[in-house]
């Protein structure tokens, strides 16, 4: 195990290997329960987990951890990671906890935590419950008369069903609109189809067939091009892609083309403002947002804020400065007004409902502004501090002098690889280019 649990999301790694083991499931499970054991009362926690092979390696082994320190642990079975932040608020548990690794490849998975505010856990608690881990925890086990029980929620997935067709327009349905639907093979695959079929769809379920393997694997939110086709193949109105645990979704239009995360939040971002439900003057969302939705914004009145990369940074600003949208531009979407997480359904459902009341075709609905051109290039480096280089400091510095103020440079350095990324937009297209080839090839030269 390594020195280091907790990334950008949680924790994440190869299963059965490293981060990703039973016995370090079965500690976060004992430093968590640790963490929130705060009363003599009967604790609870509520786990989920998306449609991996390893969920059935990494469930038993959390359960173990949270039973062995006093608390009750209610088994939900595959479900969004959103209904797991839901259901914890819902049934007053003290933690909710979501076995997934998102939209990564089934050999991976993940721990994700939330608090009984249905919150993602803070750097500072992450830390905490990571010096339990570190510290051990033999001191702290309870009496062998007091161990937790565990039980199964057989109608978590109704609770979220009907939790989410309520974030749906009153009075409104999706009678006469045909809709792929692609679940990823993973942990929406039974309740997304439902809430769209009983709202009113005509419903062509892609990715709906998990065994374990499959999560992700040519289809889903980071695969797009089968749900594309089966798009214009039905002569569906319109697709939509969730990720393996359905926080974050990519729309396509009736012709095929991709609608991505900002021209999401933009098109929310109107209607809510139209309908009076907009709340913080604008949206939230992060650097890496094209800077075409921030001039569309500012063209209707709206600002655009910017937080680092993590919807869980994204939350935290919306929370302190009253914001009830914001989001990722690879499709992550907070509604504050409904959830404290990313939903991938519920932000599909806000994105129909314009569709629906607009009459016309999603072509035209879903794009309201063009982006800017823009280019990401991922340099990876060793042990050293390529950041640090005067070379590299003295490109960034010459290629925002180049862009003035038509442009942006964004430098940074992944929260999960060894890898610089290197993003310019701007105006000419050209320009773009050049500047990000000088930058990486200074960033390259630092790196080797």
């Amino acid at each position: 195990m390594t020195t280091k649990l907790f990334g950008t999301d949680g924790i994440r790694g190869t299963a059965n290997r490293g981060n990703m083991t039973a016995e370090v499931a079965l500690k976060v499970g004992m430093a968590a329960a640790l963490q929130f054991r705060n009363g003599d009362y009967r604790h609870r926690v509520v786990i989920g987990k998306d449609t991996r092979l390893s969920g059935y390696l990494l469930e038993p082994a959390l359960t173990a951890g949270f039973i062995s320190m006093g608390m009750d642990v209610i088994l939900v079975g595959p479900m969004p990671t959103p209904a797991i932040a839901m259901l914890t608020r819902s049934l007053r548990a003290d933690l909710g906890v979501m076995i997934s690794a998102s939209h990564n490849p089934f050999e991976d998975n993940g721990i994700k935590l939330f608090g009984p505010d249905g919150y993602k856990l803070s750097d500072a608690v992450e830390a905490e419950i990571e010096a339990n881990v570190a510290d051990g925890m033999s001191e702290n086990m309870i009496a062998s008369s007091k161990l937790g029980r565990a039980k199964r929620l057989y109608d978590a997935g109704g609770r979220y069903t009907e939790f989410v067709k309520r974030t749906f327009p009153r009075g409104q349905t999706l009678d006469g609109l045909k809709i792929v639907i692609d679940c990823a093979n993973g942990a929406a695959y039974k309740v997304a189809p439902e809430v769209l079929w009983e709202l009113g769809a005509e419903v062509i379920p892609v990715g709906v067939d998990p065994d374990g393997y499959n999560i992700n694997k040519g289809c889903g939110s980071t695969d797009t091009d089968y749900m594309c086709s089966q798009v214009v193949s039905h002569g569906a109105d319109i697709g939509i892609a969730l990720d393996g645990d359905a926080d974050r979704l990519m729309v396509c239009d009736e012709q095929g083309a991709m609608v991505d995360g900002d021209q999401i939040m933009a098109l929310i971002a109107k209607n809510w403002l139209d309908r009076d439900l907009l709340k913080g003057g604008g949206l939230v969302a992060t650097v890496m947002s094209n800077l075409g939705l921030e001039k569309y914004l500012k063209g209707i009145g709206l600002n655009l804020e910017r937080t680092k990369v993590g919807d869980r940074y994204v939350v935290e600003h919306m929370r302190a400065n009253g914001f009830n949208i914001g989001g990722e531009q690879s499709g992550h979407i907070v509604l504050g007004e409904h959830l404290t997480t990313g939903d991938g359904l519920m932000a599909a459902l806000q994105v129909l409902a314009v569709v629906v009341a607009s009459d016309g075709p999603a072509s035209k609905v879903t794009r309201l502004f063009d982006p800017l051109p823009q280019f990401l290039k991922n340099v990876r480096y060793g042990a050293g501090q390529p950041l640090d280089d005067t070379h590299v400091k003295n490109a960034i510095k010459e290629g925002e002098a180049r862009l003035s103020d038509t442009g942006r440079v964004l430098i940074r350095k992944s929260g999960t690889e060894s890898l610089i990324r290197v993003m310019v937009e701007g105006e000419d297209e050209s320009l773009i280019l050049s500047v990000v080839d000088d930058i990486v090839s200074a960033v390259e030269h630092a790196a080797s």
